[in-house]
C-alpha cells in the first residue's frame, strides 16, 4: 500500500504517461445506498483518514449543507494510489481519480458531469432496497450516454441478515437476483459489440458492507479458502472484527477497478467517436482516440466548484482528452469564444487544489482564474484561427445529457432593491455551475423566477444565493409547457408603424428533430452547414430548408423560408430576440413553448433603419407567432415523474390508493420476496408531499424514488381551470386568450 500524502508524489503519478496504471471512474448509486461511506474506506487506503474513522467520517461530504442533511449534494474528486497485492514486486502503484457523486435525483446533473470525465463506473446497490429508480438512471447515463464501463458493488448485505433474517443461502440468492437485474439494464443501453455485463464469477461484482468495512469478490474468497456462505455465517455470529481484518472493503473494490475498468487510452478508442462529433481522421481526431499527450491541447470543463469557505471563488474541474495542459497556457473556450488566462493549475483532492506544472491527456485537472459554464470545450489559445468563420467550425464535445428538466420554480427577489444587479451576478455563477437550473425575469409579474429539477434542488440553490445576497423566496410552483397539436394556416402581419410585414406559419417539430435539440445534437452555436447535414441525413429535412435555420432555442426552431430577401441581416438579431421572448412565455399562460417550428415565408423590411427597430420587428413577430399558435390548437403539458415504490407485503393497497388519488397511473406491481414493487407515473404537481403520505401509510417501511419521465397533455377536464389559475397567479387577465388581442396587427392586402 502507498499512502500519498504530499503533492510531489501526486504530481509525479499524474504527470506520468504510463496509462496502463491510470483509472478515472465515478461511484454512482441511488440515494442512501452507501456511496460516501464506501468512499471513506478508499480514502483510508490512500492514507487520508484513520482506520477508526472510515465508514463514519464521510469525508467527501465536506460541505456544511451535505453534513447537515446527511446526503451528498456535490461531486467530490479524490486521488488515490493502489499497489496491487497480487504483484508484490511491481515498483509503480496505480493512480485512481475518483468521483464520489450524489444519489438524489435533485443533483443528477452532478452525476452526468462527473461521468463525462470518467471512463468507468462503480454501480453501488443496497442489497435490501435493490435496484431503484436512480440506479436505473445512473446505468443509463453511465453505460448508455457516456460509455463508462461498469462494475457492481452490492452494499449493505448485512441488512439482509440483520433485518430480513435471511439465511446465508437466501442471502446469496438475493445477491444473484440483483446482479441479474443490473445486467438486464446494462444490456438495454450498452454499446454494440461490447460485452459489459457483470459477473460474480469473473470478479466484476463485489459484495459487502460499507458500514462495517468488509467485502469480497470471488477471487478473494478463493485466495482465502472461504465461500460466501461461510462469510455470511461469520456476520450472523456477530464477528465484525474478523470480517474487517480478513476481508477489508477497499481491496475488492480496487481490484475490480484494476481488472475491469479501462485505462484512458483503451477507453478513448470507443468513447471519443461517441462524445465528439469532429473529424476522426484529422490530426486532432487521431490524437483524441489515442489520448495522446503530445497532440493538440483539447479538453472539457465538467464541473464548477464554488467553495463557500473561500467566498464562493470558482474552481473549474475538467479533463484533458488530448495534449498536455501547462500552467502557463491560456485557453480558448469554444462555446464562449473567449480566451482566458490560467492562474493556478493542478488536480483536485476533495476541496483543495494540488498545484502542478502540467497535466497530460488522460487526467482530470482543476484550475483557478475565471468562470465559464459547465460543459465548455477548450483548446490552446495559441491554436485559435484568426478567421471568425474558421473559429465557428472548431468542433465541440457533444452536449452532456441530463436525465431531468427544470419543472419546479420559485420566485426570488432581493430584500434590498439596490442588490438587483448583484443578485443577477450571484445566480449567474450558480447556473454556470449547474446548467440543470434556470433563471429568468417574468415580464408579466416582474418577478425573477428560479427553476430546477425539484423543490430540494431549488431549496439548496436559494440557500446558497441567500448566503451571498439576502432574498425573499416564493412558494414552489410547477413549470408547464405549451405545445401545439396541428399546423397553422399562414398569417400576414404588420409592424405597429405599418412599414414592415411578415407572412408565416407554425407547425409541430418532428420527433427526431425535437430529440436532436434535446440532446444537443443540433444547437444554435454550431456550424450552419454541419447542422444542415445532420438534419438532412438523420431527420429527413429538405436540403434547402435545413440550411436556412435562423435560431435554435429551448426545443424550438425559427426558419427562414424566403428567398432573395433584402436587408435581412439588419433585423435578424431582433427577429431572433422576439422569437426567444415569445417561446419563453407563450400564449395560453405564459409558460415556455416547446416543439415549435416557426417558418416565415415572406418579409418586407423598410429601407430606412429608423423604421426597423426592435419594437417594430417585435410587434409584427409577436402578433404573427400568437395568431399562428392559437390556430395550431395549443395545449398545456405537465411534467410527469416516473415513481418506484418498494413496500412490505400487505401495505401495497395504501400505496396504490395514494397514487390513484393523485392522478397517478400504476404501470406494474411486482412481488419481490417480502416486498411489493409498485411502478407508475405521477404528475410533478402531485408529487410534492406524497413521500410523507407513503411513509405514513406504510409506517415508514417503504422505499421511494422518482425520476423525470417527460411531459404529457393536461387532461381536458382540468386544463382550462389550470390555465386560468396560472394566469391569475401571474397577474394576467383571468380569461382564456383569443385572437382579438392581435387582430390589429393583421396586414390586409388592398
Amino acid at each position: 500500500m502507498v499512502k500519498v500524502k504530499n503533492p510531489e508524489d501526486i504530481a509525479r503519478m499524474v504527470a506520468s504517461t504510463d496509462y496502463g496504471k491510470k483509472r478515472i471512474f465515478s461511484i454512482v448509486a441511488h440515494i442512501d445506498h452507501g456511496k460516501t461511506t464506501a468512499s471513506d474506506y478508499l480514502l483510508r487506503r490512500a492514507g487520508l483518514m484513520r482506520e477508526e474513522d472510515a465508514g463514519q467520517l464521510q469525508m467527501t461530504d465536506s460541505d456544511d449543507e451535505e453534513q447537515e442533511r446527511g446526503i451528498t449534494i456535490f461531486t467530490s474528486v479524490v486521488l488515490l494510489s493502489f499497489r496491487d497485492s497480487r504483484i508484490p514486486d511491481d515498483p509503480d502503484p496505480y493512480i485512481f481519480q475518483i468521483n464520489d457523486t450524489p444519489g438524489h435525483i435533485s443533483f443528477t446533473g452532478e452525476v452526468s458531469r462527473a461521468l463525462r470525465g470518467s471512463d468507468g463506473a462503480i454501480i453501488l446497490v443496497d442489497a435490501l432496497e435493490g435496484v431503484m429508480t436512480q440506479t436505473e438512471t445512473n446505468i443509463r447515463l453511465a453505460v448508455g450516454e457516456e460509455l463508462c464501463k461498469p462494475v457492481l458493488f452490492i452494499n449493505k448485505v448485512d441488512r439482509l441478515i440483520s433485518e430480513l433474517k435471511l439465511s446465508p443461502e437466501e442471502t446469496y440468492k438475493k445477491i444473484d437476483e440483483i446482479s441479474r437485474q443490473v445486467n438486464d439494464l446494462i444490456r438495454k443501453v450498452k454499446p454494440e459489440g461490447l460485452d459489459w455485463t457483470i459477473d460474480f464469477s469473473k470478479n466484476s461484482v463485489a459484495v459487502g458492507s460499507a458500514k462495517h468495512g468488509w467485502g469480497f469478490t470471488y477471487e478473494i474468497l478463493k485466495e482465502k479458502g472461504y465461500t460466501p456462505i461461510t462469510v455470511f455465517e461469520k456476520y450472523n455470529e456477530g464477528d465484525i472484527q474478523w470480517l474487517r481484518e480478513n476481508l477489508p472493503l477497499d481491496e475488492p473494490m480496487l481490484r475490480m477497478v484494476v481488472d475491469h475498468l479501462p485505462d484512458p487510452v483503451s477507453a478513448a478508442k470507443y468513447r471519443i467517436p461517441h462524445i465528439w462529433s469532429g473529424d476522426l481522421n484529422s490530426d486532432l481526431g487521431k490524437a483524441l482516440v489515442k489520448s495522446d499527450p503530445d497532440g493538440p491541447l483539447y479538453g472539457m470543463i465538467t464541473k464548477i466548484f464554488l467553495d463557500p469557505k473561500r467566498n464562493y471563488q470558482a474552481t473549474l474541474i475538467g479533463r484533458v482528452f488530448s495534449g498536455t495542459f501547462h500552467q502557463t497556457d491560456s485557453i480558448y473556450l469554444v462555446g464562449n469564444r473567449t480566451s482566458n488566462r490560467i492562474k493556478r493549475l493542478g488536480v483536485m483532492e476533495i476541496t483543495d487544489i494540488l498545484d502542478m506544472d502540467k497535466v497530460p491527456a488522460g487526467n482530470l485537472f482543476a484550475l483557478y482564474g475565471f468562470i465559464c459554464p459547465s460543459g465548455e470545450t477548450f483548446i490552446n489559445a495559441n491554436n485559435v484561427p484568426k478567421n471568425k468563420e474558421e473559429q465557428a467550425k472548431i468542433p465541440s464535445f457533444e452536449k452532456i445529457s441530463y436525465a431531468c428538466e427544470a419543472v419546479v420554480s420559485r420566485s426570488i427577489k432581493p430584500q434590498d432593491p439596490h442588490d438587483l444587479a448583484k443578485l443577477g451576478d450571484v445566480v449567474g455563477k450558480w447556473l454556470q455551475a449547474d446548467p440543470t437550473a434556470q433563471f429568468r425575469l417574468d415580464k408579466e409579474s416582474k418577478e425573477y423566477i428560479l427553476s430546477g429539477i425539484d423543490p430540494l434542488q431549488i431549496d439548496i440553490l436559494t440557500k446558497r444565493i441567500n448566503n451571498q445576497v439576502k432574498i425573499d423566496i416564493g412558494e414552489p410552483i410547477i413549470v408547464y409547457r405549451e405545445k401545439i397539436t396541428n399546423s397553422s394556416k399562414d398569417f400576414y402581419t404588420k409592424s405597429s408603424n405599418s412599414h414592415n410585414r411578415m407572412l408565416m406559419h407554425i407547425e409541430p417539430l418532428d420527433a427526431k428533430t425535437e430529440k436532436m435539440i434535446e440532446t444537443g445534437r443540433i444547437h444554435d452555436l454550431m456550424d450552419d452547414k454541419e447542422r444542415a447535414r445532420i438534419l438532412r441525413e438523420e431527420a429527413g429535412w429538405d436540403a434547402k430548408e435545413a440550411r436556412r435555420i435562423v435560431d435554435v432555442y429551448n426545443g424550438n426552431l425559427l426558419v427562414n423560408g424566403t428567398s432573395g430577401l433584402q436587408r435581412f441581416d439588419r433585423i435578424k438579431s431582433y427577429l431572433s430576440a422576439a422569437f426567444r421572448d415569445f417561446v419563453d412565455g407563450a400564449i395560453l399562460a405564459k409558460e415556455p413553448a416547446t416543439g415549435l417550428k416557426i417558418v416565415f415565408t415572406d418579409l418586407t423590411i423598410h429601407e430606412d433603419p429608423a423604421h426597423t427597430g426592435y419594437n417594430q420587428i417585435a410587434s409584427m413577430s409577436f402578433s404573427a407567432f400568437s395568431l399562428a399558435m392559437m390556430d395550431a390548437k395549443p395545449h398545456l403539458y405537465e411534467p410527469i415523474q416516473k415513481i418506484d415504490v418498494k413496500t412490505p407485503q400487505g401495505t401495497e393497497s395504501g400505496v396504490l390508493a395514494i397514487i390513484n388519488k393523485h392522478r397517478g397511473r400504476v404501470n406494474n406491481v411486482i412481488p419481490e420476496g417480502e416486498y411489493i414493487r409498485v411502478k407508475g407515473q405521477l404528475p410533478a404537481a402531485e408529487l410534492i408531499g406524497i413521500a410523507d403520505e407513503i411513509r405514513g401509510t406504510t409506517q415508514g417501511r417503504a422505499f421511494f424514488g422518482y425520476e423525470f419521465s417527460g411531459f404529457e397533455k393536461v387532461p381536458g377536464g382540468i386544463e382550462e381551470d389550470l390555465i386560468l389559475d396560472i394566469r391569475k397567479r401571474k397577474g394576467m387577465p383571468v380569461e382564456l386568450p383569443n385572437v382579438s388581442s392581435w387582430t390589429r396587427f393583421i396586414y390586409k392586402k388592398t
